[in-house]
Parts: structure tokens; sequence; C-alpha cells
């Protein structure tokens, strides 16, 4: 059945269309559900919602980007799984929290000791994987397994360091109906799974549309695709961000582009190792890092997101688009 309707998708432009649109609903009504029960999750946990964020969240929602990059290594394709890895760093931190930040009920307070650690974590995989590949136009087996070791290291600290930490940011309160945990989980199971379903069949129906237009398949690679892959990661940041849990949103976003650089690129490298051209290299890894040092300026800076830092950040995915096209034009 699926097969039939990847046919379906990539055969006719007004099926991709279509499946677009419904793709987008699905996965909008998915992380409503999604983040709801990601807070009942920390309150009944007694876990702070920024670690949930950190760990729990965006190991869910970069499972698109995952899938997608190991497919690509596997096939041979170091373009579209190094480039949706980069570039979805870039349209996390860029749009998704610039979005995050205009569409808050209110300033968003963070926990400044769990932000600077991983701050400085996310720049240190960020300037490893630049070095690595900087090297040799490679990213290696053996860099990847470092980048997953630097990640289990990452995560067995926070767990640590946080076991009795109760600073928590002070957010708006909220009256749960009380639920069984096991709905829970199988509510916060079944929603991350139609996230992924979702934007799975995203990703299938804007590839097809750049294909009818014939757009090359590393452009489709740093734009559409990474776009698509970080659907949910935008989605769910958003969401939490109106429902007044802007430290879930913000946690997603910094966990996620962690996980991008070692949990997608490294796993990814491990599977096949990822070469890419210089035009690209030289492209996409200072991209990365100007919006990265961008949004660690922001962020500590009070150590918080606001409507004012959300419209910078979202200014610089606009920049971004526009030196790619100038960069790709031939």
């Amino acid at each position: 059945m699926f097969e039939t309707i990847y046919n379906l998708i990539s055969t006719s432009q007004l099926a991709a269309w279509i499946t677009l649109i419904i793709s987008f609903v699905i996965l909008a009504k998915a992380a409503d559900i999604f983040v709801d029960n990601s807070v009942h999750l920390a309150e009944i946990l007694k876990i702070p919602k920024l670690i949930i964020g950190l760990v729990l969240v965006s190991l869910a929602t970069t499972a698109p980007e995952l899938s997608v990059s190991l497919v690509a290594a596997i096939n041979g394709n170091p373009e579209m799984a190094l480039g949706n890895a980069i570039g979805s760093i870039i349209c996390n931190t860029t749009l998704g929290l610039g979005l995050c930040g205009l569409t808050t009920i209110a300033t968003i307070k963070l926990i400044p000791q769990a932000s600077k650690v991983t701050l400085g974590v996310l720049f240190i995989v960020e300037a490893f994987a630049c070095f690595f590949v900087f090297i040799d136009k490679t990213l290696s087996r053996a860099e990847g397994i470092s980048l997953l070791a630097i990640f289990f290291i990452y995560i067995i600290y926070l767990f640590i360091s946080n076991k009795n930490n109760n600073e928590e940011p002070k957010i708006p309160h909220k009256d749960y109906k009380q639920k069984n945990i096991f709905v829970i989980i199988a509510l916060f199971i079944i929603s991350i799974s139609f996230i992924i379903f979702a934007s799975k069949f995203i990703v299938i129906s804007a590839t097809s549309i750049a294909y009818h237009f014939h757009i090359k398949e590393a452009i489709v690679a740093l734009t559409l695709v990474a776009l698509g892959t970080s659907i949910p990661e935008v989605a769910t940041c958003i969401t939490a961000a109106r429902k007044g849990q802007g430290d879930i949103a913000v946690g997603n976003i910094l966990g996620a582009n962690i996980m991008n650089i070692c949990w997608v690129a490294g796993g990814s490298a491990i599977v096949n190792n990822l070469s890419l051209d210089s035009k690209d290299i030289y492209f996409m890894f200072p991209i990365m890092f100007v919006v990265t040092i961008a949004m660690v300026v922001l962020i500590l800076n009070k150590f918080t997101i606001t409507k004012k830092k959300g419209a910078i950040l979202l200014s610089l995915y606009i920049v971004y688009m526009i030196s790619f096209f100038i960069v790709y034009k031939s």
C-alpha cells in the first residue's frame, strides 16, 4: 500500500500537493497532543521540563532526520545525508526558535546552568564535525563514532548534574486532567508516530514537487528535505511556546541540534563515509556556525527568548535562503 501511495505522489503533482497539505494538518494536531503529554510526563516523573525537551522530545523529533540520513547513507548519497543534518540545524535555530519567540505567550525563561552546558556542548560538537570534514572533505566512520561518544557522555552528565536540581523556570500554571500514566505513555507514542508518519510524507511530496521543477538533489537536501525533516521540531516548538511551555520548546531545539550532529550525522557516517565537495562544505558549515553563534549570544543575554530575539533569528533564515540561492543559482 505504501509503495502504491509513494508511486502516486511521485507521478502526480496534484497528489503530491494534496498529500503535503494533509500531512501538515496531521502534524499540527499530533504536535499538540505530543506537547501536552510531554508536560504530563515531566510532572509525573518530577523531571525538569527543560531536560524532557533536551532528551526525550529531541530524540523523538529527530527521528525523521535520522531515518532520512541513514537511508541516504546506505544508498551512497552523502549530500542528502549530511546536507539534511546540517540544513536541519540551520532550520531549527532560525525558523524553529525564531517562530517560537514570536508565538510565545510570555517571555521564555531558561535555566542558566543547563543552558550554558547545552550551548557549550553544541558548539563543541559542531566544531569537531567541522574539523573532521575540513581535513579531508569526509566524515568517516571513526569520526562518526567519536561524535556519538561525545553525545552519550553529554547525556550521562546531564542526568547526573540535574538529578537533585530543583531549579526551574516559572511558567504559567495549567490545570491538567489527571490521566493514567499508561494512557499518557500511549498517547505520547501514538502522537510521535503520527509526527514521524506525517513528516515522512511531507518529505516525499515536497521532494516530488522539487524534482518536477528540475531542482538538483543537493539543493533539495539543504532546503526542502532539511525543512521537511525539521517540521517536527518546528511544529512542536511553536505548539509548546503557544501553550506557555517555552522551556520545552527551546530545550527541544537545542537538544535536536546536538542530536543532528552526533546522532544523525555521526550515525550516518558509521553506516557509510560521508564525502562532500568543497562548495557544499564551505557553504553549509560556516552558515551553521553563524546562526549558532547568533543563537548563543541571544540566549546568554538574560537567558530568555523574547519576540524581538525571535524576529532576529527568523530574519537570519531569510538571509540564509537568499544567500543559498545566490551561491547555488547555477
